[in-house]
């Protein structure tokens, strides 16, 4: 089971940390991605995270958007900094699955409930 939480609305330029925690049969030791749907939009992968570590990230949100795992590996976290009102989406996180690239990759089982993120002034 995933759940994911931090969503919340934001001023453009502000930061959120969404966090994404794993239970239940799922394995700390699988790679975690973030994706994100906007309203008429097609969902698209974010960023991921592998077993070990190894990053990978939307080509436009590097530099903004941080992925990474808690000590306790079973919590994977998404700061995002300089929040932009094309942010606003709703943001899942998956696990399970193989993330190559943001337009390559394998779904997960595991998806964690949505959570909003709106920036607006």
């Amino acid at each position: 089971q995933l759940q994911a939480f931090g969503g919340g609305t934001v001023q453009p330029g502000g930061s959120l940390r969404l966090s994404c925690a794993a239970s239940g049969s799922i394995s700390s030791s699988i790679s975690v991605a973030w994706f994100r749907q906007a309203p008429g939009r097609q969902r698209e992968l974010v960023a991921s995270i592998t077993s070990v570590g190894i990053t990978s990230y939307l080509d436009s949100l590097k530099g903004r958007f941080a992925i990474s795992r808690g000590n306790t590996k079973n919590t994977v976290y998404l700061q995002m900094n300089n929040l932009k009102p094309e942010d606003t989406a709703v943001y899942y996180c998956n696990a399970g699955g193989k993330y190559y690239s943001s337009s390559v990759y394998v779904i997960g089982d595991y998806w964690g409930q949505g959570t909003l993120v709106t920036v607006s002034s």
